[in-house]
Formats: structure tokens, sequence, C-alpha cells
């Protein structure tokens, strides 16, 4: 009975490392799981301040410098850039107030929510794409019946936003493949650590010990003569 109680204790690999253990824990914190992948969430932070600078200076530019002359596409193109830069910042502004607040308590809602969950990069390709369009639109406009006068500004100002959008939209593009190979390497190395585990578990076996009635009677046999020799 000792021999099978010390053949079936937890063997060593079973027991939970601490820094394992930590991280179970804080995993299973609600207001934690707004800061998990921090590098991800400052980098999409920072494009998005950045998009907003970008977008509301252009956008204060043209409608600055809108005259007579030129004063209905300046105002069209200002407004709409200025009206994309407050969406991001509204976006930005919502998310820090849901989490100060600690309304949401679902994982799924958190991680769309969150500095560079799902939303983001979403709500940026979205704008790459409106600005895409506008200059677009601009350029034709340019090219089919714009005025001599402002003819060459329009067509500056459409190929920048055009250049700016699809950058933008290649740039979320290029995140979302570098995310996804990330996902499946953290995948491939669950498995790995989880076959790992099975092959020392499987090593680790329970050991039993079969007792046959000839064992049983020749254990009697040598009880009974070394009784004999002693008397």
């Amino acid at each position: 009975m000792q021999s099978l109680y010390y053949s079936m204790r937890r063997p060593p690999s079973l027991y939970l490392d601490p820094l394992v253990a930590q991280q179970h824990i804080l995993e299973e914190e609600v207001q934690f799981w707004w800061f998990r992948d921090p590098r991800r969430s400052l980098f999409c932070y920072c494009a998005s301040v950045a998009l907003i600078l970008g977008l509301g200076l252009g956008g204060v530019g043209l409608l600055s410098t809108t005259n007579s002359l030129s004063v209905e596409w300046r105002l069209g193109v200002g407004t709409m850039l200025c009206l994309l830069a407050l969406a991001v910042l509204l976006k930005q502004l919502l998310s820090s107030a849901i989490q100060d607040m600690n309304c949401v308590y679902s994982r799924r809602q958190i991680e769309r929510l969150r500095s560079g969950g799902r939303a983001d990069p979403a709500l940026i390709l979205a704008v790459g794409l409106a600005v895409t369009l506008c200059g677009t639109v601009l350029l034709c406009v340019a090219m089919v019946g714009g005025r001599s006068h402002d003819r060459r500004e329009m067509l500056v100002s459409g190929v920048v936003l055009v250049a700016a959008g699809t950058g933008t939209g290649l740039a979320v593009v290029g995140y979302g493949v570098t995310v996804h190979l990330k996902r499946r390497r953290e995948q491939r190395m669950r498995r790995r650590l989880r076959v790992r585990r099975a092959r020392r578990l499987g090593g680790h076996g329970v050991r039993t010990f079969n007792v046959s009635p000839r064992q049983t009677s020749q254990a009697r046999r040598d009880v009974s003569t070394s009784r004999t020799s002693l008397i």
C-alpha cells in the first residue's frame, strides 16, 4: 500500500508554475482584460492619435483656405475630414468612458472596444476607404468639370487624399496579417506544450501490483518455516 501510495502521487509536471498560476488569476479579473497586449494597444492608440491629428489638420487647413473661387470643394472635403477625425476621437473617448465606468463584463465586448481590439482596425480601415473615395471623387471632378484656376489644387488634393487613404488601408491589412500569423504561432506553441505534457503524463503511469494465490501460499509457507526454525 505504501508503494502504491507513492506511485499514485501527482508527478511534478502536474503542479502549476507560479507564473502560470498568477496569469490564470489575472485572467479572471475583468478590469485587467482592458490591458491585454500592451504593445498592440499602444500601437493602435498612437495610430489613432496620428490619424486624428492628420485628418483634423487637413480639414482645418482646407476650411481655413476657403475663398470665394473654391468654396465648394474645399468646404465639402474639409468638413468630411473633420467629421472622420471626430469619429475616431469619439471611439477613443467612448472606450475610455466604458472602461472607467466598468459597466461591461463580457470578454467579447471588451475585446472589441478596448484599445487595440477589433474595433480600431475596422474603424481605421473604414476611414481609409472614405478618404480614398473622397480623393477619387475630387480627382474625377477636377478632370471632368474643374475650373482652370483651381484644377491644379484639386488634383493635388485628390492625389494626396488617395495616397493617404490607400496607405492607411494597406497598413491595416498588413497589421491584420501580422496579428493572424502571431495567433497561429501561439496556437502552434500551445499545441506543442500540450503534446509535451501528455507525453510526460504518459510516462508517469500508475503502478498496480497483482498478487496471485500461489504467491500468497508461498508467503504463508515461508512464514511457517521461519516459525518452525525459530522454535
